[in-house]
């Protein structure tokens, strides 16, 4: 039978692909044009109107010195992560991770689904001499020199959707790509970032975390994560099975106390809490927090064992991502 014997969690953004030097300067001249603000109510907010609330110390808080250590303390936090995944021996890994208008459109956008394809193609970089810093930043999930074909634990796939189905989940079902597709930022960071290497298959889980109005409530995305527990237990092929929390914590506006309590809920295993997180906080980027949520309760039985979280912030209105980086104890 399959056994569930490690999870992980990371953050994926754009600040997890840029240059120290991107932190320092880049920033601060791009976020004011981001109209994805909500504040820490979960209201629709401006750069300005965050801007003039930010505290007085705030400017204080984003130095380029500053910004250069929280910089070096994600890069080496997603070294530890990297190599805590190798080292689970894992057969498969269970990638939970949001679609963006990346696979999916407006015009039909899933809750849930899964990819049970053999393969899942990643996009060659393209990048001209004249591009910006920005554009180098997001090339940076992408593949040098080709497109890139990753393996998927197909079998194992096509089983979760049906003993999903069984469980009253309704399960968008994909088993290949179109022409010009190719797997989103929540995977193609999880391929580059930690599986370079290895021929490590993965299975993409997708959530509709992002676009209104069908995001699933924190409580469908718990009662997700122990739907998949009991379906990956029941899978007959001996296989150790892992699953990672691709996105999160909070942004674009950082919220220390919104993720610190999360992360303790996450140590306390209390996943009633984390059900019961109020929707309007997990607005734009925030709205990855149900993806670990998912996690947390899909592997309930085992501990957390190392956490490390970064507080990106990267202008004086407080704006950046809460980055989070996870790993639970792996069964022997």
């Amino acid at each position: 039978m399959a056994r569930l014997v490690a999870a992980f969690g990371s953050s994926h953004s754009i600040m997890l692909v840029s240059q120290r030097e991107d932190w320092q300067h880049g920033f601060r001249a791009i976020d004011p044009k981001n109209p994805h603000y909500y504040d820490r109510e979960g209201n629709k907010t401006t750069y300005a109107q965050l801007l003039e609330s930010a505290p007085r110390d705030a400017e204080a808080m984003v130095t380029p010195e500053k910004m250069g250590e929280r910089w070096d303390q994600a890069e080496a936090a997603m070294d530890t992560l990297r190599d805590r995944i190798a080292a689970a021996r894992l057969d498969v890994l269970l990638v939970v991770g949001d679609d963006q208008t990346e696979l999916f459109r407006t015009t039909n956008n899933p809750a849930f689904a899964i990819y049970y394809g053999e393969t899942i193609r990643n996009a060659k970089a393209e990048l001209a001499d004249t591009d910006g810093w920005y554009k180098k930043a997001r090339m940076v999930r992408q593949e040098p020199g080709a497109d890139r074909d990753y393996p998927v634990k197909a079998d194992l796939a096509k089983w979760l959707i049906r003993e999903l189905c069984e469980r009253d989940f309704d399960i968008a079902a994909m088993d290949g790509l179109e022409p010009g597709q190719f797997e989103g930022h929540a995977f193609s960071f999880v391929h580059r970032r930690y599986l370079q290497g290895t021929e490590l298959p993965i299975v993409p889980v997708i959530i509709n975390t992002f676009d209104p109005p069908n995001q699933p409530t924190p409580r469908r995305c718990v009662q997700l994560g122990a739907a998949l527990r009991e379906s990956i237990t029941a899978y007959p092929e001996d296989l150790r099975v892992g699953v990672l929390a691709s996105g999160g914590l909070s942004h674009f506006v950082v919220d220390e106390a919104l993720d610190q309590a999360i992360i303790d809920a996450i140590r306390r295993k209390d996943t009633a809490w984390l059900a019961a997180l109020d929707p309007k906080r997990l607005q734009a980027g925030s709205s990855e927090i149900r993806n670990w949520l998912i996690v947390v309760e899909a592997v309930k039985e085992l501990d957390l064992e190392w956490v490390t979280y970064v507080p990106g912030y990267r202008s004086p209105a407080l704006t950046g991502t809460g980055l989070c980086f996870a790993a639970w104890r792996t069964l022997p």
